[in-house]
């Protein structure tokens, strides 16, 4: 999926125990962390992810810059204007993470 480019970055979303709907795209490449994730997660394109969460935590890795991070609650209310919506946590230059494909 990915085109080799090391995957240093991490995304992961926390669920709050109310079904959400999240997208996020990427300047580069993006894929899940574990195969797990894939049972929910819908991978849109190389640069994209959608999914739905309700309770536990989705991860992804992805290369470049993140460009887009859109959440919203099961009545479609925005992250700004919800407390529902799941918490999104980036983290640039994780050690050790690597593409492996």
């Amino acid at each position: 999926m990915s085109s080799g480019r090391t995957m240093t970055n991490l995304v992961t979303v926390i669920g709050r125990g109310v079904p959400s709907n999240y997208e996020i795209s990427v300047d580069g490449d993006i894929e899940p962390v574990a195969a797990d994730s894939l049972e929910e997660t819908t991978v849109v394109s190389e640069h994209a992810v959608e999914g739905t969460i309700e309770t536990g935590v989705h991860r992804f890795q992805f290369s470049g810059e993140l460009a887009n991070v859109h959440v919203l609650d099961w009545n479609g209310t925005p992250a700004s204007e919800s407390p529902s919506t799941p918490e999104v946590h980036i983290d640039y230059g994780v050690p050790g993470r690597k593409n492996n494909s």
